[in-house]
């Protein structure tokens, strides 16, 4: 709740504490420290937790995040690592409530699930999840760009019948001249311009994605949750395209 970047501000803390009537005893020290002090003395002084729980339903409280959705997302998350421990969470109404407990680091970041449930919040396509939801919960996004563009051929694989990979598989797959799969009618020139539109954004997606992860050590390629989310993006629309797509061979 106080972190540096996603937390709440000074003003914030002091108001919320205010309200749970938690006396602000070290308003002067860094934020963490400032919150963490006012928790302690109530707790030491009641011997319960009730005064933390009250924090955290107001400061969660949703109408608050009207237009900090981001925010709310990051938090909620965040708080439920930590909350999984002692059997508690924050369900979607940013209220605490009991839960089962965890008892390792990665069934905690699991049962969180922050990048599986950001792509859920942009209506991701089913076909991601089939591949790589196991690294989406571990929150490992290189290897799991990695699962979902592999996971992208195998569709055209599946539903062209070739069994080549990568720029051949979609040249092949995707060909005006004589091709396997239709995205369209490929009648007009727009229809011509889209079928080899879709096969260069296919092409690109292995040649830029797929083929740099899978041949670099994952410490040396920086993939960022916003790069992973963009990526995620590209691959989704390709398969709504796949679902339109039929096959003439």
């Amino acid at each position: 709740m106080a972190d540096t970047e996603k937390g709440l501000i000074g003003t914030q803390i002091g108001y919320i504490l205010q309200e749970c009537k938690v006396q602000d005893v070290d308003s002067s020290n860094t934020k963490w420290k400032r919150l963490f002090n006012a928790i302690v003395q109530i707790q030491n002084e009641r011997q319960i937790g009730n005064h933390l729980i009250m924090f955290i339903n107001r400061a969660m409280n949703p109408v608050s995040y009207a237009r900090e959705k981001e925010n709310f997302n990051w938090r909620r998350a965040e708080l439920n690592v930590v909350l999984s421990f002692s059997g508690f969470a924050v369900n979607e109404s940013g209220q605490v409530v009991r839960s089962n407990k965890e008892t390792t680091l990665k069934g905690a970041r699991e049962r969180a699930g922050i990048l599986k449930s950001k792509l859920e919040d942009r209506n991701a396509h089913n076909e991601i999840f089939k591949f790589c939801t196991s690294e989406l919960l571990d929150e490992n996004y290189f290897h799991a760009v990695l699962e979902a563009v592999k996971g992208l051929a195998q569709r055209i694989r599946d539903l062209s019948g070739l069994t080549s990979d990568g720029a051949d598989l979609v040249q092949m797959a995707f060909s005006t001249k004589n091709p396997i799969l239709l995205i369209n009618s490929l009648v007009t020139e727009t229809e011509i311009s889209e079928q080899k539109g879709f096969a260069n954004l296919l092409i690109g997606i292995f040649g830029a994605v797929r083929n740099p992860i899978a041949h670099t050590p994952k410490s040396y390629w920086n993939m960022t949750e916003e790069d992973a989310l963009d990526i995620f993006s590209t691959i989704s629309f390709s398969h709504r395209k796949l679902d339109n797509s039929r096959r003439i061979k």
